[in-house]
């Protein structure tokens, strides 16, 4: 039997913000909830996490739009399936005071070096200080899209796309493993470990909770740990990490698991206070140091390296030039 081919959604009718794309909503189709959905209105008050007071100051600022650009208002009927945009209310947010640099660009691809504390893409309560929206309004570039993500306390490498028809390529590149990642973290020193090794585990993280955590099962996880500067006992030493595959803070926790956790990590061993906006003391010693692949698209063998550096461990053997 032959699957039908879903109808993509309409574009979006609003631009951008500050690089920041519109909410695209569509509504449910019928169902027992929509009985209780007489209009637009009363499913954004429903479903959405702002006050009625917010939706109905929203709705009538014309805030809302459908898909031919025609503003919502309190009166417009629910109808199942219908799209509707809008932007998000902004909130203040924190500037992060660390330069952006570009690795690389061609039509097709940009590489950035992205700095500690700064988001790879929106969520929760960064929005426009991301690398992806700062990126858009930098290099005008508003179509440009993300083909992987650094947690935000990670920096390093980050590949991004110019072209929405030519993401699926790139990021096929990490679902397929047919990309070098190169990580380099900070942590204790313990003689009695014996590297190089390989770390296998299954990890699971639950939705809301901050912390992912190994359980028994089928390996989903595999990082290779490699020490490759010590200063002796009592000091940090520098580590290389080469994970074979992508699960959620799974350098992080395979790290813990060896009981040498990365220096400035709040969550483990021990979750700490979150680490709040503006608060750029303590950067997690977590550097994407290297990405190399082949471009799906131009053929060309890409092999990229951050030019950061972390503190307090003995120097790293010298790397060839990035190119």
């Amino acid at each position: 039997m032959s699957r039908r081919r879903r109808t993509p959604p309409p574009p979006a009718p609003l631009p951008q913000r500050d690089g920041i794309d519109p909410v695209r909503l569509r509504l449910p189709a019928a169902g027992p909830d929509t009985a209780n959905w007489p209009t637009v209105r009363d499913h954004l008050v429903d479903r959405l996490a702002p006050s009625a007071d917010t939706i109905d100051a929203l709705l009538g600022a014309g805030a809302f739009v459908t898909a031919d650009g025609t503003p919502v208002t309190p009166l417009t009927p629910y109808v199942p399936g219908l799209y509707v945009w809008f932007h998000r209310p902004r909130t203040p947010e924190t500037p992060v005071p660390f330069p952006l640099p570009v690795v690389y660009r061609d039509e097709h691809i940009v590489v950035v070096d992205k700095p500690h504390f700064l988001a790879t893409t929106p969520r929760g309560g960064h929005i426009t200080e991301t690398a992806l929206a700062r990126l858009r309004r930098d290099l005008d570039l508003p179509a440009l899209g993300a083909a992987h993500r650094l947690d935000r306390l990670t920096a390093g490498l980050v590949l991004f796309t110019v072209r929405p028809e030519e993401r699926g390529a790139y990021q096929t590149l990490f679902r397929d493993k047919r990309i070098h990642k190169e990580y380099e973290g900070l942590a204790p020193y313990r003689d009695d470990l014996e590297l190089p090794r390989t770390v296998r585990s299954r990890i699971e993280k639950e939705r809301g909770v901050l912390t992912a955590r190994e359980v028994p099962g089928e390996p989903n996880a595999e990082t290779r740990v490699e020490l490759i500067g010590n200063a002796g006992p009592d000091s940090a030493a520098r580590y290389r990490l080469l994970p074979r595959t992508g699960r959620t803070h799974q350098l992080r926790v395979h790290m813990n698991s060896l009981g040498i956790p990365l220096i400035g990590d709040p969550l483990y061993p021990v979750v700490l206070d979150p680490v709040a906006d503006g608060d750029f003391r303590e950067p997690l010693r977590l550097l994407a140091r290297v990405l190399g692949f082949t471009d799906p698209v131009t053929g060309l063998r890409h092999r990229f390296v951050s030019a950061r550096r972390l503190d307090g461990a003995p120097a790293r053997p010298p790397e060839p030039p990035a190119r």
